[in-house]
């Protein structure tokens, strides 16, 4: 019998340390390569870590919310009929990437962290859809279902017997199993549904004389003291703008469809919106900045984070760097890009890391006009309100006419103790010029 060290896997190049906030397993457990070890969290980022090996829990050197530094061990897994020469220290990220024919019943090899990442990329891209239930799969899982050609979807529908309904190795070799003889695989108790698991997910509801009571998940508290922060450092003020995008609206109506086939992207509003406020920005380089006690920091790139709502209501803004130097076409894969990953619970912490402005879009849920919080150490952030047809008085040769137009709101809430209303408010109204101005024969 021999040691397996296991190490505080690497979240993301910044990353030096993280929290564990649960242990699925104590000391003297068995568990099997793949099962759940343990919960690691960083300021945006939840991963859920599996065991290696198959083996016991001898040692456990850290408890719940200890805060780890990158590689260090943090438990040690005894293996039976392993070489102590091949068993080593590991980090607890890298998981298997062999054949089917290599791999069972035999221990498999290790792919980087990178790797799997880009594996679970790749599948969910290969699936065309969305994750529904919100799950972690293990890079091994990955690994299985992409060389079974299990699509995205399928695996979502796989019922799991780990943690939140997690889908473990032995619940897709079952499925697979079952699937050749014809059958449908339901663990028991684990008949659960997204909503089901979304439900054990609210961290003990638990009922009162005035109602139900809901403890807030760790990533909505972090978010609460996050928000309360930026309000106690900044001197918020907001300004509204309307802007009239007709042109705009014009011009996506006509090239949409061309752009999906020339491209493989579907485009919204919101990459025009990035690539607008990213040459305003150039020309107002106060706004691209942040404050460090009494100094102000003016950035040279332009990185724009984009809040994106998760299945599970909190909120995360990944980042577009140096979006100065996209075109719209780049703007355009990166937005998708981080957008699909942000609601598949994809994202790694290099993806939210050094923005210097950011963009909520109000549009998304209809509504018209907000005052956003900004993203601290930045000092202003713009909200992008829903596109709506209305009349609107023009100016013509002949005289005013009445017209309906696209319009919308643009609302900048700015960070008064370094922008005063009149750079806030020039700037502001940069943005809705570039975007009245927009070239309505653009081509893709």
């Amino acid at each position: 019998m021999s040691e397996f060290k296991v190490q505080m896997p690497k979240l993301g190049e910044s990353v030096q340390e993280a929290t564990i906030t649960k242990w699925f397993v104590k000391e003297g457990d068995k568990i099997e390569e793949d099962g759940a070890m343990f919960e690691v969290a960083t300021e945006k980022v939840d991963s859920e870590i599996p065991s290696p090996v198959d083996g016991v829990i001898s040692k456990i050197f850290y408890k719940e919310n200890d805060l780890v530094a990158v590689g260090e061990i943090v438990a040690i897994i005894q293996v039976e009929g392993e070489d102590e020469a091949t068993a080593g220290e590991a980090d607890a990220s890298q998981k298997s990437n062999v054949s089917q024919e290599e791999k069972r019943p035999q221990e498999p090899e290790k792919t980087t962290a990178s790797e799997s990442s880009e594996l679970q990329a790749d599948s969910a891209k290969e699936a065309g859809a969305g994750r529904k239930t919100g799950r972690f799969y293990s890079p091994l899982v990955m690994n299985i279902a992409k060389e079974e050609n299990i699509s995205f979807d399928e695996l979502e529908n796989i019922p799991g017997s780990g943690e939140n309904g997690r889908v473990q190795k032995k619940d897709i070799l079952q499925y697979l199993e079952a699937k050749k003889q014809g059958k449908t695989v339901v663990p028991a108790g684990k008949e659960t549904t997204a909503k089901d698991t979304l439900k054990k997910q609210a961290t003990g509801a638990v009922a009162s004389a005035a109602g139900e009571v809901i403890e807030m998940d760790r990533v909505r508290k972090i978010i609460a003291e996050r928000m309360v922060e930026s309000k106690r450092i900044s001197a918020h003020v907001t300004s509204v703008v309307e802007a009239d995008v007709t042109n705009l609206v014009l011009w996506r109506n006509r090239i949409k469809e061309g752009f999906l086939k020339k491209y493989g992207e579907k485009i919204t509003y919101m990459p025009v919106f990035t690539e607008a406020v990213a040459q305003a920005l150039a020309e107002f380089p106060l706004v691209n900045a942040s404050v460090d006690g009494d100094r102000i920091i003016l950035h040279q790139n332009i990185n724009i984070g984009i809040a994106v709502a998760k299945p599970d209501g909190n909120l995360v803004v990944p980042v577009i760097r140096e979006a100065e130097q996209k075109n719209l076409v780049g703007l355009t894969k990166t937005l998708n890009r981080l957008a699909d990953s942000a609601r598949k619970n994809m994202l790694g912490m290099d993806d939210f890391q050094g923005g210097t402005f950011s963009i909520t879009n109000f549009g998304t849920f209809r509504n018209i006009i907000g005052t956003p919080i900004i993203h601290q150490p930045q000092v202003a952030i713009l909200a992008t309100g829903n596109i709506e047809k209305k009349p609107a008085v023009l100016e013509t040769p002949a005289g005013d006419v009445i017209a309906i137009r696209h319009k919308m709101f643009l609302s900048l809430t700015y960070d008064h103790r370094i922008i005063d209303g009149a750079l806030g408010g020039a700037f502001l109204r940069r943005i809705a010029d570039i975007l009245e101005e927009f070239d309505v024969n653009r081509a893709i």
